[in-house]
């Protein structure tokens, strides 16, 4: 038997009609980082959360000790301001990130798509305003107050 031969050369192959040709994407990565961020900021909540509970909760006299003086001393000290405010806005902004994924996910007209979206962060910008607004805006030493009610610190307390 003899073995058939193959030709030297292989036949042309024609140029695709519409060659693909790379191109930047104009599309920002705005769900990549929106991802990103939910994932740190979580692992990061869980964190200070812990610390909130076993600050309010669990060191000093545990529950029986958070009253009016206890915030008010708490917020006296502008760490557990900044640590109360990174708190609000972590949370707050984890969670409407997650809602507005929902949203997206579940929502099919655009119409009602766009209107849940206004309303949520609406919402979230009430509430970190007002929630900001608070922290650094509470008087630890309000005119008029029982003196039993307020932190030793403050000048009718004694």
């Amino acid at each position: 038997m003899a073995l058939q031969t193959t030709p030297a050369t292989s036949p042309p192959v024609d140029a695709p009609r519409s060659p693909y040709r790379r191109t930047r994407s104009t599309r920002s990565n705005y769900e990549m980082y929106a991802w990103l961020f939910t994932r740190i900021s979580g692992v990061l909540l869980v964190v200070m959360v812990l610390v909130h509970l076993f600050v309010n909760l669990v060191a000093g006299d545990g529950i029986n000790q958070v009253d009016f003086g206890f915030v008010a001393g708490k917020w006296a000290n502008p760490f557990w301001q900044v640590w109360d405010l990174l708190l609000l806005w972590l949370a707050m902004l984890h969670g409407t990130i997650g809602v507005r994924t929902i949203i997206n996910d579940y929502t099919e007209r655009n119409s009602t798509r766009m209107v849940l979206k206004t309303l949520l962060w609406t919402a979230f910008a009430v509430t970190v305003l007002l929630g900001t607004l608070v922290i650094f805006t509470f008087d630890p030493c309000p005119v008029g107050a029982a003196a039993a009610d307020l932190p030793s610190f403050c000048p009718s307390a004694a």
